[in-house]
């Protein structure tokens, strides 16, 4: 009986196997609905603006949690029965993500394929057609997931996808990439941190004050970062002060104590943070006293050089 068991197990984990039911290496257990509530932006964001539209509450697909999305969220959450706090978490996803496969059509495939470019570079059209490209992408996308890889966009897709992190994107002249403490490629952080703060750094850029570097963000998976405890999750970014040539992105690092250090300017980045996440910055860290006795910065040690900024 004993040996007849150990048979039974084996050929069921295989089958599991085969069936694309089993979770190699590559799963990700941390993978969970995020948590997404007015003030927020980004790719998740968008996702969910096409996805009320596939349940007939058109909004714009602007990537802004405004208030028209917090009035379609809440009107969704009402008629399943939710609790209409506008606030889009593990049941208001579950809700809304349908299933979709190829040769679907609608909001809600362009809602995977917006994830999929936004996440994993797919380049797919914005189409809304579910055709073999997307088809392809999905699979692609699960397998790196370590789910099964059935080209089906279903419950576990649909939460891998949302919670995968996304790169920075450095290329729109609004910020550049640095790696001071030897972290390189830890530019990866939830979609809303990211969203956020490339709205920021856009809106800086304007000012003439240079582009903004950015560093020690996470790992495409988060897990460990040498010497940044707090940088395992996707909400923390550690971004460079202003300098008065506007050099930050070329000409090194600066304390707020330097004398090429712009203290306008850095206030500046700071407000355009803080007003690109309304509600969604927890703290940031940085020493200059001025900016601490305005309200905009918290002191802490070791943050005399660059700015810390955990989101919520």
């Amino acid at each position: 009986m004993r040996r007849l068991a150990r048979i039974i197990t084996l050929f069921t984990a295989l089958a599991a196997l085969l069936l694309g039911l089993g979770a190699p290496a590559l799963a990700f257990p941390q993978a969970a609905f995020p948590l997404t509530s007015n003030g927020n932006r980004g790719s998740d964001v968008v996702a969910l603006q096409h996805l009320l539209a596939a349940h007939g509450r058109p909004v714009a697909a602007d990537g802004v949690f405004g208030s028209g999305t917090r009035s379609a969220v809440v009107g969704f959450q009402q008629s399943k029965g939710l609790a209409a706090d506008g606030i889009v978490g593990p049941a208001t996803w579950g809700a809304l993500a349908v299933t979709v496969r190829q040769g679907d059509n609608g909001p809600a495939v362009t809602a995977v394929q917006s994830l999929l470019n936004a996440k994993r570079g797919a380049g797919l059209s914005l189409d809304g057609a579910f055709g073999p490209a997307t088809t392809s992408a999905v699979r692609t996308f699960q397998s790196h997931a370590g789910i099964g890889a059935d080209g089906v966009v279903g419950p576990a897709t649909w939460q891998n996808l949302l919670w995968h992190y996304e790169n920075i994107g450095f290329g729109a002249g609004t910020m550049c990439a640095q790696s001071p403490d030897g972290n390189a490629g830890a530019h990866w952080a939830t979609a809303g941190a990211v969203g956020q703060l490339e709205a920021a750094a856009a809106t800086f850029a304007a000012t003439g004050n240079g582009r903004l570097p950015v560093g020690d963000a996470g790992f495409e998976h988060g897990g460990d970062i040498p010497g940044h405890a707090s940088h395992e999750v996707g909400m923390d970014i550690d971004v460079w002060p202003a300098r008065t040539d506007s050099a930050q992105c070329t000409a090194g690092r600066i304390t707020w104590q330097s004398s090429t250090y712009d203290r306008a300017a850095t206030r500046t980045l700071v407000q355009e943070i803080r007003a690109k996440a309304p509600g969604h910055v927890q703290l940031i860290y940085f020493n200059d006293p001025q900016l601490i006795s305005e309200g905009l910065t918290t002191s802490y040690p070791n943050h005399d050089n660059h700015l810390h900024i955990r989101y919520r």
